[in-house]
């Protein structure tokens, strides 16, 4: 009985945040069809790709977030663009130690995100945790226009852990 228990508190708790996502993500559309005043060359489309650099929740990493290939195309990865510190994610208030020895700078840490079947703002892919060495799926939902949700997850996107990446301070109102 104890460990039936356990289970329905666990889906319980997801269940109560994938509420809570979902209702954020209902609210969203109306931040995201304000206008901006940011210049783009992309065509006006319902689905927004997440372009651009992001800082990392942690405050740890720039990334930034463009076509896979040089020539374009419709997969877009995550590069490590500027180191800014090395928190541990799992151990707030103490320094990181990776369990991948490569620098960070360069390193690939999103990759083969595609945009979602349904026509939302949402794209899957894979993203890379260096503290552990390990690859999870992940979703990446644009928030508002200085706000990405990062979603990792292993089997399905309840058992995961969302995170909330944001612009580099330059980029906010400007062009990215």
């Amino acid at each position: 009985m104890k460990p039936s228990i356990a289970v329905a508190a666990l889906l319980a708790l997801g269940l109560a945040h994938a509420a809570s996502a979902q209702e954020a993500t209902k609210a969203r559309p109306t931040a995201a069809a304000q206008p901006t005043s940011q210049p783009t060359s992309e065509p006006a489309s319902p689905s927004k790709a997440p372009l651009g650099r992001w800082i990392t929740e942690s405050g740890n990493l720039e990334v930034n977030i463009a076509p896979c290939n040089a020539g374009g195309g419709n997969t877009l990865c995550g590069k490590v663009v500027r180191v800014l510190a090395n928190r541990s994610m799992s151990a707030p208030g103490t320094d990181m130690a990776a369990a991948d020895a490569r620098p960070a700078l360069g390193m690939t840490l999103l990759s083969g995100l595609r945009a979602a079947e349904g026509g939302n703002s949402e794209y899957q892919g894979e993203i890379y945790n260096r503290e552990n060495a390990k690859t999870y799926r992940a979703h990446l939902t644009p928030a508002e226009p200085d706000q990405l949700l990062v979603r990792a997850y292993v089997g399905i996107p309840l058992f995961g852990k969302t995170q909330v990446w944001r612009r580099p301070a330059a980029e906010h109102g400007g062009a990215q």
